[in-house]
């Protein structure tokens, strides 16, 4: 599904580091920024091959788009990605921690810890870890940090306890961030409730997909979140739930 900006940011001149890029809403996030002007650094645990939809966005080199391969839950993996990033780009200006991942199913005490170590390192210590180690050039910049919190993050549940739990850190370290470093780097997080990607629909073939919002529309709202239209916004969890 096509889905039409309904508002200009201008990113021109501005460096923006995109985690998990090479999944629906980070791929979304890329296009956006590109689209707004940005040097775009997309990170992700796994380089593109050459079927990729990553590499189709820049098959002859030409826009402002690198790829930069890193574990998100290794501190110094993280620390050399933002130096490297920095000494190769001169700066850093936003940074869109979306790496994640969902599992579910399982109560608390049928919760393998393996699976719990798995959710609290992809969800969460990869966004403490890119924070911390973006945070010295952000706050350079005067720049900004977007989060993936999710709608469930609300609430305790049933079955999906530990993604529920990572979520939830999200949203205070969004907070946290934002108390830290009031006046110099704005940081927001999103609250996703169903994205529409393949992935979802062959999980849910019989949902209302109509309902569900595009990874578009999120990677909107993340921009704006990173422009100067939201410069007086910092510490917000932002629904973005459409009809789901």
């Amino acid at each position: 599904m096509s889905v039409q900006t309904e508002f200009d940011v201008d990113f021109d001149g501005t460096v923006a580091v995109i985690t998990g890029a090479s999944g629906a809403l980070g791929s979304a996030a890329v296009d956006r920024f590109l689209e707004a002007g940005a040097t775009v650094c997309a990170v992700d645990v796994i380089a593109p091959d050459d079927e990729d939809s990553l590499l189709e966005r820049d098959p002859d080199g030409e826009s402002d788009l690198e790829f930069y391969e890193a574990d998100l839950t290794d501190e110094d993996d993280v620390a050399s990605l933002m130096e490297s990033i920095a000494d190769d780009h001169g700066r850093i200006d936003h940074l869109l921690n979306i790496a994640g991942t969902w599992r579910g199913g399982d109560h608390v005490e049928d919760t393998d810890l393996e699976e719990f170590d798995l959710l609290l390192d992809v969800n969460l210590k990869t966004a403490f870890l890119a924070s911390k180690h973006a945070l010295p050039h952000l706050q350079d910049s005067t720049g900004s940090i977007v989060s993936i919190s999710a709608r469930s993050s609300l609430e305790g549940g049933e079955g999906d306890g530990p993604y529920r739990i990572t979520k939830a850190g999200i949203r205070l370290l969004t907070e946290t961030l934002a108390e830290e470093n009031r006046g110099t780097v704005r940081a927001n997080c999103v609250m996703p409730s169903v994205i529409d990607t393949p992935m979802n629909r062959e999980m849910m073939p019989d949902a209302d997909h109509d309902s569900w919002v595009d990874p578009l529309e999120i990677a909107d709202v993340m921009a704006f979140l990173c422009s100067d239209g939201a410069a007086v916004t910092s510490g917000a969890a932002v629904p973005v739930y459409g009809e789901a």
